[in-house]
């Protein structure tokens, strides 16, 4: 199907449900879905910016323990956020059930189709300047679509999961996190090994939002398509690479 503005502006993955009319832009990301975007990103920052202090504590500070609880408070922190996060994430999975199809699309990945892959190696040639003309898609492209699911998507659970079995460490046997994340240490070899993995996880998150950040700001400028305006108002709109 072809989205119509005078000209034609041709999106990849176009679907009836997404143009029931002839328009510039489709609502393509619910208000929930919008939500749990922004709500996630402060999340993991915070976790970040916490986790990497709680890997490289700060130094001791003087006088009475009892005086002090930095590090205590930064752990608190850490805890809440990332309880933030595992909430978010199955309000996330429940809508990504009852929400349009573009709400499915981080939990999935085609790799049984030959034109997918077609297009991961098209939007990787198009990301390293080997092509003039972008594709137009209405939710995530192929190559996009691929990272999310296989860094994103993945990442999340095992970050989840991987926290929640450290966490479950100081909650103690008995208690229900331990009874749901505690069969993570029989996997490890040890504790520290879940540590290490967990901080090593933190990092991959850290490039993957650098690479996310600009790779929205690059395609908002060179494929003439709202990218971060449209995780603020949920349209996707598409410009015709002839207009100013």
């Amino acid at each position: 199907m072809t989205i119509h503005t005078g000209r034609d502006i041709h999106a990849a993955d176009v679907t009836p449900e997404d143009a029931s009319i002839e328009r510039t832009s489709i609502y393509v990301y619910e208000a929930p879905l919008r939500v749990w975007h922004w709500v996630t990103a402060v999340t993991i920052t915070v976790l970040v910016v916490t986790g990497f202090f709680i890997g490289t504590p700060l130094p001791s500070v003087p006088g009475e323990a009892s005086d002090s609880a930095l590090m205590g408070t930064i752990r608190f922190i850490h805890f809440t956020a990332g309880y933030v996060l595992a909430i978010a994430w199955l309000l996330r999975i429940y809508w990504a059930v009852v929400g349009n199809h573009h709400s499915r699309q981080l939990f999935k990945l085609p790799f049984w189709r030959r034109d997918y892959w077609g297009g991961v190696l098209w939007e990787a040639s198009w990301y390293a300047f080997m092509r003039t003309e972008p594709k137009k898609y209405v939710g995530h492209n192929p190559l996009a679509q691929f990272v999310m699911f296989t860094v994103f998507t993945l990442g999340m659970f095992f970050m989840i999961i991987t926290g929640f079995a450290l966490y479950a460490e100081g909650t103690g046997l008995d208690s229900w996190q331990y009874w749901l994340f505690g069969w993570v240490f029989d996997i490890f070899p040890n504790s520290q090994s879940v540590h290490t993995w967990h901080h090593l996880g933190m990092w991959a998150f850290v490039i993957y939002t650098i690479l996310h950040v600009y790779a929205a700001v690059r395609e908002d400028i060179m494929s003439r398509q709202s990218m971060i305006s449209t995780m603020i108002s949920g349209e996707r709109m598409f410009k015709d690479n002839r207009d100013d």
